[in-house]
């Protein structure tokens, strides 16, 4: 069962139906009990970095989640803001994030300066190493962006996908048994779909 944390960010709702449309278990709980039962955690998230590094602390689940995840090792997703909390720091804040990944969060910066930000909209996303999050997926997919700021992984072998906005930046991560993407899975369609499903049938056992 995935548990998608409810610390008051976040679109929680079209994350929960996209998991019912692959079939997929799915649960929106900020209950510690059902966090802590579960097999995979979904950090969702929308705003910015000092407000949801807030409402993770006023919701008093971060030290659970930080047991769940780097001690009991519960695969993990982070979207969008959800990622970025995973990092160090982010240049949109002053608090600390939750340190999970090396990586920080910086602006985004495009050479061309009519590029808009934020990036908004569909974009394609390559593969930067093989994943069982990707399974099934093509080595471009198209996924949809809502971001002004984007994670930079401290280790290339961290990088998981990029894409391409006036610069090539990291779109998506993995370490260890935590995943992080900076798109929204939920609003892509086909591609979403086959995310969220392969996240939900994940076995880190085998």
């Amino acid at each position: 069962m995935v548990v998608i944390v409810d610390y008051g960010v976040g679109n929680l709702g079209s994350i929960l139906n996209m998991f019912k449309k692959v079939g997929a278990k799915a649960i929106i709980s900020g209950e510690s009990a059902v966090i802590r039962s579960a097999d995979k955690l979904l950090l969702p998230g929308v705003g910015a970095f000092d407000a949801g590094m807030q409402s993770l602390d006023k919701s008093g689940l971060r030290p659970l989640l930080d047991e769940c995840v780097l001690h009991f090792k519960k695969p993990v997703l982070g979207i969008c803001l959800g990622m970025q909390l995973m990092a160090k720091r982010s240049d949109e804040g002053v608090f600390p994030g939750l340190a999970w990944v090396d990586a920080e969060v910086i602006r985004i910066k495009p050479a061309d300066s009519k590029m808009k930000v934020p990036h908004m909209g569909w974009n394609l996303v390559q593969v930067a190493k093989e994943d069982p999050l990707l399974n099934g997926l093509p080595d471009e997919s198209r996924y949809y962006f809502v971001h002004s700021y984007h994670a930079v992984c401290a280790n290339q072998a961290d990088v998981l996908l990029h894409t391409t906005y006036g610069h090539t930046f990291h779109s998506g991560f993995r370490s260890g048994n935590i995943w992080g993407v900076q798109f929204h899975p939920e609003k892509s369609h086909k591609f979403g779909m086959c995310l969220l499903k392969n996240f939900a049938a994940l076995d880190l056992s085998c």
